[in-house]
């Protein structure tokens, strides 16, 4: 959890800490002249200081209420989870506080594996998301290490354009956060069977390899047939092993103009992720993601106004009378990276894929591939897919794994050209 107000957990088992020995139990935190105060169950201070390591004893855990899952998406709630590992409580110069867990990097795969999809899932789906996992976060924290001076910028705004997109921005105070963000963490709270840690035993130290470095490896949840090239979502350089692929026994035209485009949208392709079955959704998804229906092919109907109004209050603009949403570009799978939309007032051109999700739903679109038709008086989205379609479709790859594929048949199936190698 980052920035703060306050914190509030308990602490099972003992914990602890340099300037005050042990301690267990309710805890609440917040800062006071940049300091983290520690309070008991009935608000007596335990301790004050710039910086809280709460340090497990062997078989403690420790839980933390109210923790939001699914940020700013359409699965956002709050709930409280608990981890294992050592408890961090660092303040900001804002008077905020960042709660981190600091957890080994094997321990830590075994609850993402659990978080991103149900443990119960197949098991060489489980090892493949093993193998995924732990080469985007060695990725991740190579990169960290060599990045030099301030991140990059990741949008570029002029009067006409709003582009911005959403990759790891580089947390200045933690390794990665816990959410859709960077990979979903949610402690052992989600780590339900023994499958989610055997299949990071039975994976220990693999990872996926390019040209013989660990590779940025993304993922999504259901690409919609046809995965997506990695600039359509992120910054404008091509990656070799994030290359669209037909996400299906047989090969699919990747889209190139607008009539394929409403045309792909509207069939019902043999696809990997096309998948109806309830029984076998119900065994790979987590439980607050099978309340998402017909992600795979989906249509959204809004009324002028109700679109206006949205638009208004998730760009900041006042577009007057909306007239026209217009593709300007789009991706082999459909996703829309650049779209205008046009009004009485104004007209301004909207990236990536992820803010056009934004800007165009009360929470999010399922994804940037849709193409709109018009009613009297109203906008329908016919759309195909959930989430940025980028790498591997998780969806795709669960089933995969049901028809006999192995966790490196998925891997090479998803990303073209890597090699699977034990890098510790």
């Amino acid at each position: 959890m980052d920035r703060q107000t306050e914190v509030n957990g308990r602490l099972d088992g003992s914990f602890r800490a340099d300037r005050f020995g042990s301690v267990s139990g309710r805890f609440s935190a917040k800062t006071v002249a940049g300091a983290v105060v520690l309070t008991d169950e009935a608000g007596h201070e335990i301790a004050r200081s710039p910086l809280f390591r709460l340090i497990a004893q062997e078989g403690s855990t420790f839980s933390i209420f109210n923790v939001t899952v699914g940020n700013r998406f359409h699965w956002e709630r709050t709930e409280d989870q608990t981890f294992q590992g050592d408890l961090i409580l660092r303040p900001r110069k804002d008077g905020t506080i960042a709660a981190i867990n600091e957890v080994p990097l094997e321990r830590y795969l075994k609850s993402v594996i659990s978080s991103e999809m149900s443990g119960a899932a197949p098991m060489e789906f489980l090892k493949a998301h093993a193998i995924l996992s732990r080469s985007w976060l060695l990725a991740a924290l190579d990169r960290k290490k060599k990045i030099e001076g301030p991140p990059k910028s990741s949008e570029k705004i002029t009067d006409e354009e709003v582009i911005r997109w959403y990759d790891r921005e580089e947390h200045d105070l933690f390794d990665v956060c816990s959410d859709d963000h960077c990979q979903r963490y949610q402690g052992i709270t989600k780590i339900v069977s023994e499958q989610a840690e055997e299949a990071v035993r039975e994976t220990r130290g693999l990872a996926i390899t390019y040209q013989n470095q660990i590779c940025d490896a993304r993922y999504s949840k259901a690409c919609g047939g046809i995965t997506e090239h990695f600039d359509t979502a992120w910054d404008g350089r091509g990656v070799p092993y994030l290359e669209s692929i037909s996400d299906a026994p047989v090969p699919h035209h990747p889209i190139g103009t607008e009539e394929e485009a409403s045309a792909w949208f509207l069939t019902n392709p043999d696809a990997y992720c096309n998948t109806k079955d309830e029984g076998l959704l119900g065994e790979i998804l987590p439980d607050f993601d099978r309340e998402t229906k017909g992600f795979f092919r989906w249509k959204i109907e809004y009324s002028r106004s109700e679109l206006e109004e949205i638009l208004r209050a998730k760009s900041g603009f006042d577009f007057g009378t909306l007239q026209d949403l217009v593709p300007l570009h789009r991706g082999p799978s459909g996703r829309i990276s650049r779209l205008k939309i046009v009004g009485s007032k104004r007209s301004i051109i909207v990236g990536k894929e992820l803010e056009i999700r934004r800007w165009l739903s009360r929470t999010h679109l399922f994804s940037s591939a849709f193409f709109v038709t018009g009613e009297a008086g109203g906008f329908t989205l016919h759309g195909a897919g959930w989430g940025h379609g980028v790498g591997l479709c998780q969806i795709g790859a669960a089933v995969m794994a049901t028809r006999g594929f192995s966790a490196e048949d998925i891997l090479k199936h998803y990303f073209r050209g890597v090699e699977i190698k034990k890098v510790y």
